[in-house]
């Protein structure tokens, strides 16, 4: 695992290192992630991951700049998903007494919204077409449609 976080750590060094056309980004990503990503897939610089190997894109994705995905347990992107400025998406964390690793997967659903600063934990699904207000902190599921916002954050509409 240190060797695939290094790497990691190296590709985004290239992603973010002068500008690079979406087309030069898309590339790297697919050595990042070891797959094909969509051609429609848009990442705005600078991007961060811890690993890479565990994001998957749907189709016509818009990542905004200064996005930060801690992925070793897994993230989905569902299609049409939009990502605002400053998002993490962290799939670990730790147990308050004993201080072990907690990994769970990240599942964001078709024609999703995430506001600028928006923190999703380790474990969330975020339904179908739903959105999360700028700088909410995602700590459970999102229901299809629902709009959710605040610190934790709630179903809003």
């Amino acid at each position: 695992m240190d060797h695939d976080f290094y790497r990691a750590r190296m590709i985004c060094a290239d992603i973010n290192s002068g500008y690079k056309n979406p087309e030069e980004i898309r590339d790297l990503l697919e050595i990042l992630t070891g797959e094909e990503v969509p051609d429609d897939l848009v990442i705005s610089q600078p991007f961060y991951t811890d690993y890479g190997k565990n994001i998957h894109f749907g189709k016509n994705v818009y990542i905004n700049s200064g996005c930060q995905f801690q992925d070793q347990g897994g993230i989905w992107i569902g299609d049409n998903a939009l990502i605002g400025h400053g998002v993490i998406l962290a799939t670990i964390d730790h147990d308050l007494v004993t201080r072990e690793r907690i990994i769970s997967p990240i599942h964001i659903g078709k024609d999703v919204w995430l506001g600028a600063g928006v923190i999703v934990t380790r474990g969330v699904t975020i339904g179908d077409g739903a959105s999360v207000a700028a700088g909410a902190v995602v700590t459970e599921d999102v229901p299809p449609g629902a709009l959710v916002g605040g610190i934790p954050a709630k179903i809003l509409k």
